[in-house]
């Protein structure tokens, strides 16, 4: 089934936030969409599933089939929702229900899970057996709280791939996983387009992209730039902002601060932690670990999906009890100076609250200079009219950016940066990057990276860390074993 949309606009408060005269589905074919941080690549994925938020205006028309209707009706769209139309969401934390266990979440989807005890059994083998194929054995019971941000986006894939939709969107879904884990993706994603699926991905990983292979969209405020086969467009791009934003990428960065450390004393040791060990049901996540961490240092961690980075970072941070082992902290980071920038960058905000108001209540709560939110937006190039929104009300980039800024306001001594830049299309990656290593050199803060992109954290860093690998040989996202030791200072 080819899904056409013409004429497609989305409007807030008279601004456009989105502008293209015509996309098209073909079966059989991918289509990717890179650009622009709020460019409006993810309203256009809402405007085709029917899910755009409140507040928002749509015009244009989809023609799914042989049917032609507005977009601004959602009502029959939603009654294919599952069957015929699926969305993997780019918050797939937000999607899961934290009360129920994985494999019936996943299980729901299925169209037998409804019919009687026989048919939702049956489900629950098809959700087991789902999880199994995207390397998640024996996470079947477990809850989406103790998963890392890689593990659930993989649930997500499962839970919405499960009900054999033909018109599959996947909102960023390499975001949190490493290249071995985004390249296995890459081939479920392409096999449900080589059994005849239509497929739209919306991504700011131009790896993932070249993997699925089809057409590319790029998108810069609002509008469509360039198109055409991605050999082509990544290849040789006619557009002036295609060409930045592959000058963007990071191996490519010559940025300032690099080599600047080379022969540096150490400065105090901010953090020590020693023999840490965690364990979650029974799996051990890290064993043994001693890592130090000093003030001015760039530290980058980096492993598989699941191997226990952003868990030994909250360890290290003393927000997670360790099984075994010890943390010591400077009194130096009292009163709030170890902050933490979540991959989820709205868990750092009240959903439900304006983000002006929670970026107050950080300079109320720790007395910082309330002058520093100006400027912090304009070194991140956010407009200030922002802060009028909820959380949802943003893009996923601007939010990322946004937390950034909660974070910074503290002038922290050490920054745990988990993902910081995973929503952030290359362009705006590389600034905004370039504003927080400003804001780390002023304050002589340490700097803990979390990052699967291996580039970027040649780019930022002078030390990293490896967790566990995988088996050698290992095809798919299976868990990782337990971490080597790891000297301090290594």
């Amino acid at each position: 089934m080819t899904i056409d949309l013409f004429d497609v606009r989305i409007d807030h408060e008279g601004r456009a936030l989105v502008d293209v005269p015509r996309l098209t589905l073909p079966p059989g074919r991918a289509v990717t969409i890179v650009g622009e941080s709020g460019s409006g690549k993810s309203l256009l994925a809402h405007a085709l599933m029917g899910s755009l938020p409140h507040g928002l205006r749509v015009s244009g028309e989809i023609l799914l089939g042989n049917r032609r209707t507005p977009l601004a009706g959602t009502r029959a769209r939603r009654r294919l929702w599952g069957r015929h139309l699926a969305m993997l969401p780019q918050e797939p934390v937000l999607a899961l229900d934290p009360t129920m266990r994985v494999h019936r979440q996943v299980a729901e989807g299925h169209p037998g899970f409804l019919r009687g005890r026989s048919g939702r059994t049956g489900a629950l083998e098809q959700a087991r057996h789902r999880l199994e194929d995207l390397g998640l054995a024996g996470v079947e019971r477990a809850h989406p709280h103790t998963l890392s941000g890689g593990m659930a986006q993989r649930v997500a894939f499962a839970a919405a791939t499960i009900g054999g939709a033909e018109v599959l969107i996947a909102d960023e879904p390499s975001k949190g996983l490493d290249a071995g884990s985004r390249d296995a993706l890459a081939r479920l994603l392409g096999r449900h387009v080589e059994r005849g699926g239509s497929l739209l991905t919306i991504t700011h990983d131009l790896d993932l992209a070249r993997a699925l292979s089809g057409t590319l969209l790029v998108m810069r405020r609002a509008h469509v730039v360039e198109q055409g086969p991605v050999e082509q467009v990544l290849g040789a791009p006619e557009h002036p902002w295609t060409r930045r934003l592959l000058a963007a990428e990071p191996h490519r960065w010559n940025p300032p601060w690099r080599g600047t450390d080379t022969g540096r004393k150490p400065g105090t040791t901010l953090i020590e932690g020693s023999g840490l060990t965690k364990t979650y049901g029974g799996r051990p996540v890290f064993t043994d670990v001693d890592l130090a961490i000093a003030a001015g240092e760039r530290v980058s961690l980096s492993g598989p999906s699941g191997c226990g980075k952003t868990t030994l970072g909250g360890v290290l941070l003393r927000l997670v009890r360790p099984d075994a082992g010890s943390v010591h902290h400077h009194p130096d980071l009292a009163a709030g100076r170890a902050q933490k920038l979540y991959q989820d960058p709205s868990a750092a905000f009240a959903p439900r609250v304006p983000l002006r108001a929670s970026l107050n209540d950080v300079v109320r709560r720790h007395r910082a200079d309330p002058a520093r939110i100006g400027t912090l937006l304009d070194r991140l190039g956010l407009d200030p009219a922002l802060l009028g929104r909820r959380p949802g009300e943003v893009s996923g980039g601007e939010l990322q950016r946004l937390a950034v800024i909660r974070a910074m306001l503290v002038e922290p001594r050490v920054l745990f940066a988990d993902e910081p830049t995973s929503r952030l299309d290359l362009l705006t990656q590389e600034e905004t990057v370039h504003s927080l290593m400003d804001q780390v050199a002023e304050h002589d803060a340490a700097l803990v990276l979390v990052t699967h992109d291996l580039d970027l954290a040649a780019a930022v860093t002078e030390r990293h860390v490896a967790l566990a690998e995988k088996d050698d040989g290992a095809d798919d996202v299976g868990p990782a074993r337990p971490a080597r030791r790891i000297p301090a200072g290594a």
